[in-house]
């Protein structure tokens, strides 16, 4: 996959959330640094005080002093190192400085680092660390109660990501976007979910996404509200609702799973897939063209708060097509198989470009 563009890169799968963890920190005096990757929104509740002051959701560092009381010296930072949740080429990281008006940082900036194994924290803070760091977003000026949005034009695979703030503050979170380039020595010969966004899949289309978006129906984990699915609003014309996944590469499904958990009164009646193979010789058409789509899953029916696990045979795929009947919500979709070779040399290929 090529650059982006800059609105794209924000549609781009959070890579930190994505089972991602806060390694450690310079600083963390007044607000813990794992706030900085929780799913939800930063909230912000006056006069709530603990032990050292208001507690903010996000990450906060004490202020830094110069010589004699004055200011410190503009190179004087802090800085949190997060793992990102697999490895990836970010287009996009958002720094949200939420409710932090007096108290965000002066300016911050990015490193980046492709690290193999799982390296401890004292490996990774040392400059000399087996992850190389190297600027990926250069300093730049922050400013309060704001989320800034930083490009990044480098195509190189990172596993780590070190965000700098001068001198010190609060960030109340942080958002690493870009594209999953899943490790092809962990997907050759394997049976794997061949739809899971970790895996390298990712939504293609979708007809409808009223109530939450289409990319958790193929995040990690189950859905423990909800909310965590992909709901449609309440279909009013003749039809029915889909999305397709394009899958982590060119391969051969073995079972499917519709689950429904959380649903109840609200979802579909009755489900169907399809498929196409986008790079098999005979391809033609779009996502688009109906008649580039054949059956993988006739329509069954669903029921509430249910996982549905269906054998499936069909030939090489590279997209799947879910249809609902006629509206409803969905917790999540898993399409087990293998990659073919030529599946798998792709996800080769696209590892080795980005190294």
């Amino acid at each position: 996959m090529g650059n982006k563009g800059y609105m794209d890169a924000q549609q781009l799968p959070d890579l930190l959330r994505l089972r991602g963890s806060v390694v450690a920190a310079s600083d963390e005096f007044f607000a813990a640094k794992e706030n900085l990757i929780k799913p939800t929104a930063p909230v912000f509740v006056p006069d709530t005080y603990g032990a050292k002051g208001q507690v903010y959701d996000g990450w906060e560092t004490r202020r830094k002093r110069g010589p004699g009381g004055e200011l410190p010296d503009r190179a004087e930072r802090d800085w949190v190192i997060v793992r990102l949740g697999v490895p990836g080429v970010v287009r996009s990281i958002v720094v949200d400085t939420a409710h932090f008006t007096g108290n965000y940082p002066q300016a911050c900036s990015a490193d980046g680092c492709s690290a193999t194994g799982y390296p401890t924290a004292e490996e990774l803070a040392a400059e000399s660390g087996p992850g190389q760091w190297r600027e990926i977003v250069p300093r730049g000026l922050v400013t309060g109660d704001a989320r800034h949005s930083f490009r990044v034009t480098s195509g190189r695979r990172l596993t780590h990501l070190r965000l700098n703030i001068f001198p010190d503050g609060g960030v109340a979170r942080l958002h690493v976007h870009g594209e999953v380039v899943p490790d092809p020595a962990l997907l050759a010969g394997l049976t794997i979910d061949l739809a899971a966004l970790e895996n390298g899949a990712d939504i293609a289309g979708r007809s409808d996404q009223f109530y939450s978006s289409p990319r958790n129906l193929i995040s990690p984990g189950l859905s423990r509200v909800m909310g965590e699915g992909w709901e449609t609003r309440r279909r009013r014309r003749p039809g029915y609702e889909w999305l397709v996944v394009r899958l982590a590469g060119q391969g051969v499904i073995q079972m499917a799973e519709i689950d429904t958990s959380w649903y109840r009164g609200n979802q579909p009646e009755s489900a169907s897939l399809q498929m196409m193979d986008a790079a098999g010789p005979a391809s033609a058409g779009s996502v688009a063209d109906d008649k580039a789509w054949r059956d993988l899953l006739p329509r069954v029916r669903l029921l509430p708060d249910t996982p549905h696990r269906f054998r499936v045979e069909g030939g090489p795929a590279t997209h799947i097509r879910l249809n609902i009947f006629p509206d409803g919500g969905v917790a999540r979709l898993r399409l087990y198989g293998s990659l073919t070779d030529d599946g798998l040399a792709a996800v080769r290929q696209r590892w080795d470009e980005t190294a």
